[in-house]
């Protein structure tokens, strides 16, 4: 017997940051977006617990007990008071180190194959509060759709969404999350930086279903630094915008780089504008809010 779980990437239409706090996090008040891009994870019982990993830069994924889903797996073992005894393979097509979280998809996904598996039935907050042990990001894996997150972004409030089309403009190599933090203290240095907040205006927007009411309501606190770090991403805004998207922003804290669009059209133009200006390595369309972690087969 085997469980399959899909799970999808997410944008982050805003994400508030604040100063680091005295054990290093920084308060976000983030809103998430689940779109159209997915990994499978596919949990199987084993002697030992073991990654494997397939499609889209696989070969940067790790496959020992680093990766997300081990871990996953681990965690959720410790708390039955069972073994991990789980072989775990992941079809990756999430953009790896993009500011997606692929990484986060994939602990999610493999907690809830794995209970699945093993027959664990672990209630849904209880997995919302393991998730939340493994990452800021994973409880929103979990969880889908459109959320406010606030503390470190794994304190979740479902928020209301319109379905929005968008284009993901991949980067050549990834960007750490703990470099651009590192790089948003520095630019921020000797400033005050307010508590951050979720903008009455972006939530409306989203509820609204209006790509046009949206677009100038987008916003991400870290994009200053994940620029500063990779500033030819100012070149793939250039020609994603000139070709017709509406905004631009910053995915997460990047490299990848998300392109509000109208439709379905305007998705398909968009990104054949910014593969042919060679400023990204490849494109993904999606839409969203969709679904999270879901058991397909199991």
């Amino acid at each position: 017997m085997s469980v399959t779980v899909r799970v999808p990437a997410k944008v982050n239409v805003q994400l508030g940051v604040g100063a680091a706090r005295p054990d290093g996090f920084h308060p976000l008040a983030t809103v998430f977006l689940a779109v159209s891009l997915f990994d499978e994870v596919t949990a199987t019982p084993a002697a030992a617990l073991t990654v494997t990993c397939e499609g889209p830069d696989a070969d940067q994924v790790p496959l020992d007990r680093t990766n997300l889903a081990a871990r996953a797996a681990e965690v959720l073992a410790a708390r039955a008071g069972i073994e991990p005894a789980v072989h775990l393979h992941i079809a990756k097509n999430i953009p790896v180190a993009g500011g997606m979280a692929g990484g986060s998809a994939d602990g999610a996904a493999a907690l809830l194959a794995c209970d699945t598996l093993w027959g664990l039935d672990t209630p849904r907050t209880e997995l919302l509060d393991l998730c939340a042990e493994l990452g800021s990001d994973v409880p929103f894996s979990l969880l889908g759709g459109a959320a406010l997150g606030t503390g470190r972004g794994e304190l979740l409030t479902p928020v209301d969404a319109g379905s929005f089309h968008w284009v993901f403009a991949v980067a050549d190599g990834g960007l750490s999350t703990p470099a651009v933090f590192r790089a948003f203290d520095r630019l921020t240095a000797g400033t005050t930086v307010p508590e951050p907040q979720p903008s009455p205006e972006l939530l409306a927007a989203l509820a609204s279903g209006d790509p046009d009411r949206l677009a100038p309501a987008l916003s991400n606190g870290l994009q200053a630094a994940s620029l500063s770090l990779r500033p030819a991403l100012a070149d793939t805004f250039a020609a994603g915008t000139g070709a017709g998207a509406l905004a631009a922003l910053v995915s997460g804290s990047g490299p990848t780089t998300a392109f509000l669009v109208r439709d379905e059209e305007g998705a398909a133009k968009v990104a054949a504008a910014l593969e042919a200006s060679g400023t990204c390595r490849t494109t993904r369309t999606a839409s969203g809010p969709v679904p999270g972690a879901t058991v397909l087969r199991g």
